[in-house]
Protein backbone atom coordinates (compact mmCIF):
# COMPACT_ATOMS: atom_id res chain seq x y z
CA UNK A 1 0.00 0.00 0.00
CA UNK A 2 2.99 2.54 0.19
CA UNK A 3 3.08 2.47 -3.23
CA UNK A 4 -0.33 4.01 -3.83
CA UNK A 5 0.12 7.18 -1.18
CA UNK A 6 3.74 7.32 -3.07
CA UNK A 7 1.27 7.91 -6.54
CA UNK A 8 -0.60 10.57 -4.78
CA UNK A 9 1.61 12.44 -2.73
CA UNK A 10 5.05 12.34 -4.72
CA UNK A 11 7.05 14.58 -1.54
CA UNK A 12 6.92 15.05 1.68
CA UNK A 13 6.46 18.30 1.90
CA UNK A 14 3.83 19.45 4.69
CA UNK A 15 0.70 20.36 3.28
CA UNK A 16 -3.48 21.47 4.67
CA UNK A 17 -5.90 19.92 2.51
CA UNK A 18 -9.26 19.79 2.39
CA UNK A 19 -10.72 15.89 2.53
CA UNK A 20 -14.51 15.58 1.28
CA UNK A 21 -16.73 12.23 1.43
CA UNK A 22 -19.75 11.29 -0.15
CA UNK A 23 -21.66 8.63 -0.88
CA UNK A 24 -21.12 7.17 -3.94
CA UNK A 25 -20.82 10.13 -5.63
CA UNK A 26 -17.08 11.34 -6.02
CA UNK A 27 -16.55 10.83 -9.66
CA UNK A 28 -19.66 13.07 -10.50
CA UNK A 29 -18.36 16.02 -7.99
CA UNK A 30 -14.88 15.76 -8.89
CA UNK A 31 -15.61 16.03 -12.59
CA UNK A 32 -18.13 18.82 -11.81
CA UNK A 33 -15.46 20.62 -10.04
CA UNK A 34 -12.66 20.33 -12.29
CA UNK A 35 -14.92 21.65 -14.96
CA UNK A 36 -15.91 24.28 -12.66
CA UNK A 37 -12.48 25.23 -11.54
CA UNK A 38 -10.67 24.51 -14.69
CA UNK A 39 -8.47 22.47 -12.16
CA UNK A 40 -5.99 19.62 -12.41
CA UNK A 41 -6.35 15.84 -11.20
CA UNK A 42 -3.24 15.11 -9.39
CA UNK A 43 -1.55 11.47 -9.22
CA UNK A 44 -4.02 8.52 -9.93
CA UNK A 45 -6.66 10.67 -11.74
CA UNK A 46 -9.72 8.36 -9.82
CA UNK A 47 -8.63 5.23 -8.22
CA UNK A 48 -11.04 2.65 -7.16
CA UNK A 49 -11.73 0.25 -4.28
CA UNK A 50 -11.12 -2.77 -6.90
CA UNK A 51 -8.10 -1.66 -8.17
CA UNK A 52 -5.85 -1.71 -4.84
CA UNK A 53 -5.27 -4.87 -2.76
CA UNK A 54 -6.73 -4.49 0.49
CA UNK A 55 -5.77 -5.77 3.72
CA UNK A 56 -6.34 -9.47 4.67
CA UNK A 57 -9.07 -8.10 7.71
CA UNK A 58 -11.13 -6.46 5.49
CA UNK A 59 -13.97 -8.75 4.03
CA UNK A 60 -14.17 -9.14 0.31
CA UNK A 61 -15.88 -6.49 -1.57
CA UNK A 62 -19.06 -6.50 -3.79
CA UNK A 63 -18.54 -5.16 -7.34
CA UNK A 64 -20.68 -2.19 -6.42
CA UNK A 65 -18.30 -0.94 -3.85
CA UNK A 66 -14.98 -1.93 -5.83
CA UNK A 67 -16.46 0.42 -8.51
CA UNK A 68 -16.56 3.10 -6.08
CA UNK A 69 -13.68 5.79 -5.59
CA UNK A 70 -11.31 5.15 -2.77
CA UNK A 71 -9.60 8.31 -3.71
CA UNK A 72 -9.10 10.88 -5.74
CA UNK A 73 -7.23 14.35 -6.02
CA UNK A 74 -7.85 17.60 -7.88
CA UNK A 75 -5.42 21.01 -7.39
CA UNK A 76 -7.77 23.82 -8.24
CA UNK A 77 -7.40 27.37 -7.06
CA UNK A 78 -4.62 28.99 -5.73
CA UNK A 79 -2.87 25.85 -5.82
CA UNK A 80 -5.44 24.23 -3.00
CA UNK A 81 -5.98 20.39 -3.60
CA UNK A 82 -9.65 19.00 -2.93
CA UNK A 83 -9.39 15.00 -2.11
CA UNK A 84 -12.24 12.62 -1.75
CA UNK A 85 -13.56 9.37 -1.15
CA UNK A 86 -16.97 7.56 -1.61
CA UNK A 87 -17.73 6.37 1.71
CA UNK A 88 -19.95 3.18 1.10
CA UNK A 89 -21.91 1.65 3.53
CA UNK A 90 -21.00 -1.90 2.79
CA UNK A 91 -17.92 -1.10 4.85
CA UNK A 92 -20.28 0.54 7.73
CA UNK A 93 -19.76 3.96 6.35
CA UNK A 94 -22.96 6.45 6.83
CA UNK A 95 -22.41 9.73 5.35
CA UNK A 96 -24.58 12.59 7.35
CA UNK A 97 -24.48 16.30 7.26
CA UNK A 98 -21.32 17.28 9.79
CA UNK A 99 -19.05 13.72 9.18
CA UNK A 100 -18.82 14.76 5.20
CA UNK A 101 -15.48 17.08 5.41
CA UNK A 102 -12.14 17.21 7.04
CA UNK A 103 -9.17 19.05 7.48
CA UNK A 104 -6.24 16.94 6.57
CA UNK A 105 -2.80 17.60 7.42
CA UNK A 106 0.32 16.21 6.28
CA UNK A 107 2.93 17.33 8.81
CA UNK A 108 7.18 16.91 7.69
CA UNK A 109 7.67 14.60 10.15
CA UNK A 110 6.28 11.58 12.44
CA UNK A 111 6.90 13.61 15.53
CA UNK A 112 5.57 16.79 14.11
CA UNK A 113 2.25 14.73 13.48
CA UNK A 114 1.81 13.18 17.06
CA UNK A 115 2.60 16.69 18.01
CA UNK A 116 -0.37 18.51 16.65
CA UNK A 117 -2.84 15.65 16.58
CA UNK A 118 -2.44 15.94 20.61
CA UNK A 119 -2.80 19.26 20.68
CA UNK A 120 -5.80 19.77 18.17
CA UNK A 121 -7.50 16.68 19.86
CA UNK A 122 -7.57 17.81 22.98
CA UNK A 123 -11.22 18.06 24.82
CA UNK A 124 -12.35 16.65 21.32
CA UNK A 125 -13.11 13.51 20.10
CA UNK A 126 -11.00 10.96 18.73
CA UNK A 127 -12.41 8.74 16.12
CA UNK A 128 -9.52 7.14 15.10
CA UNK A 129 -5.99 7.29 16.74
CA UNK A 130 -3.06 7.82 15.15
CA UNK A 131 -1.52 4.20 14.19
CA UNK A 132 0.31 3.14 10.65
CA UNK A 133 -2.62 1.89 8.71
CA UNK A 134 -2.80 -0.42 5.41
CA UNK A 135 -1.79 2.69 3.03
CA UNK A 136 1.51 3.43 4.10
CA UNK A 137 0.96 6.10 6.33
CA UNK A 138 0.84 7.07 10.24
CA UNK A 139 -2.99 8.09 10.55
CA UNK A 140 -5.76 9.29 12.84
CA UNK A 141 -8.92 11.47 12.67
CA UNK A 142 -10.51 13.24 15.40
CA UNK A 143 -13.30 16.29 15.80
CA UNK A 144 -11.91 18.63 17.89
CA UNK A 145 -13.38 20.77 20.80
CA UNK A 146 -15.23 23.06 18.65
CA UNK A 147 -16.42 20.29 16.10
CA UNK A 148 -14.44 20.71 13.21
CA UNK A 149 -13.00 17.50 11.77
CA UNK A 150 -9.68 16.49 11.14
CA UNK A 151 -7.54 14.05 9.36
CA UNK A 152 -3.43 13.63 9.78
CA UNK A 153 -1.54 11.72 7.41
CA UNK A 154 2.05 11.21 7.13
CA UNK A 155 4.03 9.07 4.83
CA UNK A 156 7.67 8.49 6.25
CA UNK A 157 10.08 9.43 3.75
CA UNK A 158 11.51 5.47 4.10
CA UNK A 159 8.00 4.60 2.23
Amino acid sequence: MPQLRQQLKRNNLPRVTTYLNFPGKTEEVFYFYKAVFNGEFTGVILRRFGEIEMPAEIPPLDEATKKLIIHAELTNIGGHVLMATDSPESMDFKIEQGNNMHINVEPETKEETKRLFDALSEGGNVTMPLAEIFWGAYFGTFTDKYGINWMFNYLSPKN
